[in-house]
């Protein structure tokens, strides 16, 4: 049973890999708009309730200087990245995904709203520039 449940597991952080890797990043800029409240992306992003996230597919986790993360974050972050599938995990329920961690956002329920936003972020390099 075990074994069942790790290669369906498996499966399934695959599926979401793939899913997250099709997005429309013209449909995240839209879905993005939920999430500029709290954060930047672009050449004059700065930091604001939550840190500005250019280049975060594939950052290190609290690499943004001069934002204070939150405790959780940082001890559970230590060694990771914000690859596809940890921001899918992340965005869909920030609360589960960092317990204790700052984002008071709820998350996105719909998977294609998870794999667009992706997408959207994807395109901006650390200088904030696009691809």
């Amino acid at each position: 049973m075990q074994r069942f449940l790790m290669i369906a597991g498996t499966a399934l952080l695959a599926m979401t890999a793939q899913a997250s890797a099709e997005g429309d990043a013209a449909k995240g800029e839209k879905v993005f708009k939920k999430c500029a409240a709290c954060h930047a992306v672009g050449e004059e992003a700065k930091n604001k309730v939550g840190p500005q996230l250019n280049g975060i597919v594939d950052r290190p986790w609290g690499a943004i200087e001069g934002y204070k993360y939150s405790k959780a974050l940082i001890e559970q972050g230590d060694g990771k990245v914000w690859d596809v599938e940890s921001l899918d995990l992340y965005l869909a329920k920030p609360r589960d995904f960092i317990k204790k961690g700052k984002m008071a956002f709820a998350g996105l329920r719909k998977d294609q709203d998870r794999a667009d936003v992706i997408a959207y972020l994807a395109q901006f390099k650390e200088d904030g520039t696009t691809e």
